[in-house]
């Protein structure tokens, strides 16, 4: 019996239909009005999505890129901590997803839990996700507060970066072969 479900379990994972990017794009903005903006964005965000709604995604800090180079530097020193933390992952599901069956567009709940500075944090969003021939598009926003990931912002600056953060993403997966 136990066999049995072995195998049932390895070939629910070998048949599962899945779907990366390893240029999914996640952005966040942190903008304050009278002050220069504060945001990123990162292109090379990697991420799978398999057939029943199931997602991972990971990203390496130091890949934001910010339109001033001082404030990367400070974002990836001071904030981020990025050489003790390169690493930012999610582990969620999409409930009630069937890829194969997707046609259109389709607002969708996500839920899991997110990895910043490793901390955990359990997260729940709206994303719209989309088929497109052979790609399937998921797009999201969601808000995160930087103490939640015991991310220390001086008062110096304090007045010029918001309060919460809100992050963008937009993943275009393609079929993995």
């Amino acid at each position: 019996m136990r066999l049995f479900i072995i195998i049932v379990l390895i070939s629910q994972s070998i048949f599962s239909q899945k779907y990366y990017t390893r240029t999914g794009s996640t952005g966040f903005k942190a903008n304050v009005a009278a002050f220069e903006p504060v945001q990123a964005l990162n292109k090379s965000t990697s991420a799978i999505l398999t057939n029943d709604g199931r997602i991972a995604s990971q990203l390496f800090i130091s890949a934001f890129k910010f339109r001033v180079a001082l404030m990367q530097e400070h974002f990836n020193e001071n904030f981020m901590e990025s050489n003790e933390f390169p690493k930012a992952t999610f582990k969620g599901h999409i409930k009630d997803l069937d890829v194969k069956s997707l046609t259109g567009s389709k607002e969708v709940d996500i839920k899991g839990s997110i990895n910043i500075r490793g901390i955990d944090k359990e997260i729940e969003t709206k994303g719209t996700i989309s088929k497109v021939n052979d790609k399937v598009i998921l797009t999201s926003n969601f808000i995160l507060l930087p103490g939640d990931f015991n991310i220390k912002i001086p008062s110096v600056v304090r007045k010029k970066i918001a309060r919460e953060i809100t992050v963008d993403l937009n993943y275009e997966f393609s079929k993995k072969k």
